[in-house]
């Protein structure tokens, strides 16, 4: 059996590819049911950890599966938040194709994704990026935005500014300048795209801050418990996601504005599929706040392993 670790993922899967290929997907034939979301405590934390179990299948093709764990205190151990496999099937034969590293991948898709959405939805003249958050995702997340816009400034803020360090020293092979901030307050109102990815469980981000013309690209808040956005940021932003039922379901983000009467589900203009599929239009104004939600998605994975195993079949 065919197992891909973390580093042939980091080298094979290119960002503006997997943006293609993502949408691509998303306006295709794939089976994805719901995600199976268990929320298991942890006596040896502060905060439980969370199983995630994400099917999807294209008959004829492939089946794929990842299995994750979100660890909130992982750093204790020196290890990742998220971590996981997944398992690639022939979805003719029944056999295993590979079973691959699913943070690395994760991480790589749900990047594509903020950009997909970015293609969408933010200005095209958008040279400057904010990243809020120090994780696996923000390396991966910088560099996606950049291949879909042209960025040449990207601000970089974490609670932790050794780590907003990090970060930058992971992207100092793009042609950008680069800069770790101290204050959000003072960051995100110079930033074209704010592109969020925290564990938080209260809101980073402020509506207050906001200027005309700026994308937000929120991707942390993976639980109805958690939040990035506060209520201004939802009342002054015309809002996509990434799909309709996870969204409404999964995140603070959406969950909780909808319960409270702040955001209506008419109020959530579009989907991925709906986009991609051309089965509704953005249409951006001058002036327009744009505010996306990614809680992610299954078909993002099996997109993904499938463009892998594609670019490793031709190297052979």
């Amino acid at each position: 059996m065919n197992f891909i670790p973390a580093e042939v993922i980091n080298q094979r899967l290119k960002p503006l590819e997997l943006v293609d290929k993502l949408e691509h997907a998303f306006a295709s034939d794939i089976t994805t049911p719901m995600r199976q979301h268990f929320d298991i405590p942890n006596p040896f934390s502060s905060r439980e950890n969370t199983l995630l179990v994400m099917p999807s299948w294209q008959q004829g093709s492939d089946i794929g599966i990842k299995l994750v764990t979100v660890t909130p205190d992982s750093h204790k151990y020196d290890l990742p938040s998220v971590q996981g496999v997944y398992v690639l099937f022939d979805a003719v034969k029944g056999n295993v194709k590979a079973m691959m590293d699913a943070a690395s991948m994760t991480a790589k898709r749900t990047a594509a994704a903020s950009a997909l959405a970015s293609r969408y939805l933010s200005r095209e003249n958008s040279y400057t990026l904010l990243m809020v958050g120090t994780g696996t995702l923000s390396p991966e997340l910088i560099k996606a935005h950049c291949a879909v816009r042209p960025i040449e400034q990207v601000f970089i803020w974490g609670r932790d500014s050794a780590k907003a360090a990090q970060v930058k020293d992971k992207i100092n092979e793009l042609n950008i300048t680069i800069s770790v901030v101290e204050h959000l307050a003072d960051a995100v109102p110079q930033a074209d795209i704010v592109s969020c990815a925290t564990l938080s469980r209260e809101p980073l981000v402020l509506g207050k801050w906001l200027q005309s013309g700026q994308h937000l690209d929120f991707v942390g808040a993976y639980r109805p418990d958690m939040r990035e956005a506060d209520d201004e940021c939802v009342r002054r932003s015309r809002i996509v996601v990434d799909n309709h039922q996870s969204a409404c379901k999964e995140t603070g983000d959406i969950k909780t504005p909808l319960e409270t009467g702040v955001l209506s589900i008419d109020d959530i203009e579009a989907d991925l599929f709906e986009l991609c599929r051309r089965e509704k239009q953005f249409e951006r104004q001058p002036s327009d706040i744009t505010f996306f939600k990614s809680v992610g998605h299954a078909l993002e994975d099996l997109a993904a392993a499938q463009l892998l195993t594609s670019k490793m079949d031709a190297s052979e």
